[in-house]
């Protein structure tokens, strides 16, 4: 099949990857919906500032949720990583000072080998930083971390491990080297980081990692699997199962964004046609679910048992929407049409707070995990930061 996409680099950063695309959105102000943004942040920022911590969702009593003081969480980059988005989308250098500030109190997390998230913490923080300012202590920062995560990384199985299984809920699941699906979202640490140092050893753990995943995690409908745990020994499959979906055969919303956002990066780096192949099947299926509300906000699980009365995942919606707007570049196939209205449901007043509101979040009706019975229909540091990044790359389409 012969593949539209135009031509460029796959060493390009990301901002002026999509500068080099063609005007295609109308869908939504996106004027507006900085400025709103903005609104929305300023007050958010000062509460971080008072705490000296990183908001990430709102507790059950309406309450601010902050990260740990210390303590590793995979969430720590969105918030910084934000600010790098509205300093890329205003350059009003408030921003970037916010996101200086707020990144450095996870610095030290970045020689963590007990996590599979620091490329989440590092590339959404440090590597936003090092793409607008060039600064060498963050690209310093992000080869460190790549070099803590490839610690994580068996050949035997050909992936990165996600989650250590010596205690709690992990070890009572009986798995001995769990793989998720999110783990495709670290990918893009370890690429960046083999571009920056011409060593190869990260991007090719990253593409053995991506292959395996093509291989397993899939079903012959293109939806994904949450978790796949196999055997450390010998590479062999133990169990398909799921960790936050509603069954072990469902489809998780938010682990079928992260596949779709994943492969999209992959092709981006390494041209590989597999890759993008296996992005346009993953748009499809999202696409076209026969499940998914009107609004293209999908429930928390495209399987759950009571839909319509589930939960929506606006988390989910902003990952695919960002990832479709990079795949339109590659793909023949136009998501324009899908992007605008994604996009429009989640600028509108049923899912974009109002200045002052959802505790100055900007997404409402996002959904940690259901089966752990945590962060369930509220704002999330994740949804924010991939709508921000969305319009950051719209923005740069129109520019």
């Amino acid at each position: 099949m012969k593949i539209k996409r135009k031509i460029i680099s796959a060493t390009l950063a990301v901002g002026l990857l999509f500068a080099c695309q063609p005007k295609q959105n109308k869908g939504v102000d996106i004027p507006k919906q900085v400025q709103l943004s903005e609104q929305q942040f300023s007050l958010l920022t000062t509460d971080a500032k008072k705490a000296n911590r990183l908001p990430r969702t709102l507790e059950a009593n309406g309450e601010m949720h902050f990260t740990h003081e210390k303590k590793f969480d995979w969430t720590e980059g969105f918030f910084p990583g934000s600010c790098w988005y509205l300093y890329g989308l205003t350059q009003d250098p408030k921003w970037k000072e916010n996101a200086i500030q707020f990144q450095s109190l996870f610095k030290e997390h970045k020689d963590i080998t007990t996590n599979h998230d620091l490329g989440f913490v590092f590339n959404c923080s440090y590597g936003n930083g090092y793409r607008m300012t060039n600064n060498e202590e963050y690209k310093q920062v992000m080869i460190d971390a790549a070099n803590a995560l490839i610690t994580r990384f068996n050949p035997n199985v050909g992936c990165i491990k996600s989650w250590d299984v010596h205690r709690g809920w992990q070890a009572e699941r009986g798995w001995k080297y769990p793989v998720i699906i999110d783990n495709m979202m670290n990918l893009e640490l370890l690429f960046e980081v083999s571009k920056l140092t011409g060593d190869d050893t990260f991007k090719n753990i990253a593409i053995a990692h991506a292959d395996t995943t093509l291989k397993n995690h899939y079903r012959d409908d293109n939806s994904s699997y949450h978790v796949i745990d196999y055997d450390p020994e010998t590479g062999e499959v133990r169990n398909k199962h799921t960790a936050q979906g509603f069954a072990h055969e469902s489809s998780w919303a938010r682990g079928q964004a992260w596949g779709l956002y994943g492969y999209t990066l992959c092709y981006r780096y390494t041209q590989d046609e597999k890759y993008l192949n296996m992005a346009q099947k993953i748009a499809n299926y999202i696409l076209t679910y026969k499940g998914t509300p009107e609004d293209g906000i999908p429930y928390w699980d495209y399987n759950a048992a009571n839909i319509p009365n589930e939960p929506r995942d606006a988390s989910a919606a902003a990952v695919t929407v960002s990832a479709l707007i990079e795949l339109n570049g590659y793909s023949n196939h136009d998501y324009k049409s899908n992007i605008d209205k994604i996009m429009t449901s989640l600028s509108s007043n049923a899912y974009f707070a109002k200045p002052g509101e959802n505790k100055h979040f900007l997404l409402k009706h996002s959904t940690g995990s259901i089966p752990h019975n945590n962060e369930i229909d509220v704002p999330l540091n994740y949804a924010d930061y991939y709508y921000l990044e969305a319009l950051y790359r719209l923005q740069n389409l129109n520019n």
